[in-house]
């Protein structure tokens, strides 16, 4: 029997009914919404192909979601190399009936110092798990890192080599326990260790797996979901399954996941950063404005800035900061 509020009628399995309900319509309206806007994209794809350097200013206005996770070595190749970036979403191209929230993020990139990669591209699936959680899961991105040049300092590829052992093992969990770990995966986490969540580059952000949910479990999730609030609105009791609980072990789990927040900064580009392009971009143009009037005006009180005892370098230096 499904447990009421104290003093109604109301159970806690209807209000959680309720909010897969608005799920539902929230999903679809992202549907609708990304099909109304596709040939919005297009035009807006075509028009700032003409403009040099759009993405690279788009990407030095980046919301903080995204620019805390880049370095300055980072910095040194999107703001130089970077020539395009797209979203789509993937599981609803063409009519199709997948889910909306799946976002396909493609980087391109002009001959560079650091790899031989013209593209960069990562796919985020939306997973729902028996338990009732959903999110973003992923599979790493190896990059081509030309010789001495790895921003990752070889955390990527180690990700992308216990990402391989996982694979022919059919294993897909990135918590492992540490009697367990594999001669690669000892090298990741003493990686991981070494580098510290702090000083990690932002394109180790390809190397992100998320929770482990594959296609078929998430399938059969969703499925499931659906029939037990089925079955509830046709008058039956249906309790949803309780959660499973772990069985204790005194070994702690080993976590191999080298960029934990690799699903929020995928949403931040997704919902944020790429429907808002042209925002940023004129942001950029204005503070540049604004950079060019304040020298002009440091410039032309020279003088006066002499007398106040500030020497010529910090006279005419810029207030814009540039993270290149």
């Amino acid at each position: 029997m499904a447990a009421k509020l104290d003093g109604t009628g109301v159970t806690y399995q209807q209000l959680s009914d309720l909010e897969h309900d608005f799920d539902d319509v929230e999903t679809e309206i992202i549907r609708q919404q990304v099909r109304l806007t596709e040939p919005l994209y297009e035009k807006r794809r075509e028009l700032v192909s003409q403009i040099p350097g759009f993405w690279n200013l788009v990407i030095e206005q980046a919301p903080s979601d995204i620019d805390e996770w880049i370095q300055p070595s980072d910095s040194a190749v999107l703001l130089s190399s970077l020539t395009s970036l797209s979203v789509s979403h993937f599981e609803v191209e063409g009519g199709a009936q997948g889910d909306p929230r799946s976002v396909a993020i493609r980087w391109e990139f002009a001959e560079n110092d650091f790899f031989e990669d013209r593209v960069l591209e990562k796919k985020f699936w939306y997973r729902h798990s028996k338990n009732g959680s959903s999110g973003l899961v992923s599979e790493p991105v190896n990059i081509k890192w030309k010789e001495g040049k790895d921003l990752t300092e070889g955390l990527l590829s180690l990700a992308k080599a216990v990402w391989d052992e996982d694979q022919a093992q059919g294993t897909i969990q990135t918590k492992k326990k540490r009697k367990d770990l594999t001669a690669t995966q000892k090298a990741l986490e003493e990686k991981i260790d070494s580098i510290g969540l702090g000083g990690v580059s932002f394109f180790a952000w390809f190397g992100f797996r998320g929770d482990p949910v594959t296609a078929e479990e998430s399938r059969t999730a969703v499925q499931e979901q659906k029939d037990r609030r089925h079955r509830r609105k046709n008058g039956e009791d249906v309790e949803s399954p309780a959660r499973e609980e772990e069985e204790e072990d005194e070994e702690e789990d080993v976590d191999l996941e080298i960029f934990p927040y690799g699903a929020q900064v995928a949403m931040a580009i997704a919902d944020d950063l790429w429907p808002g392009a042209i925002k940023y971009f004129t942001q950029a143009q204005e503070e540049d404005e604004m950079s060019d009037v304040d020298f002009e005006s440091n410039q032309s009180s020279g003088s006066s800035l002499a007398d106040e005892g500030l020497s010529d370098d910090e006279a005419e230096r810029p207030s814009k900061k540039r993270k290149a």
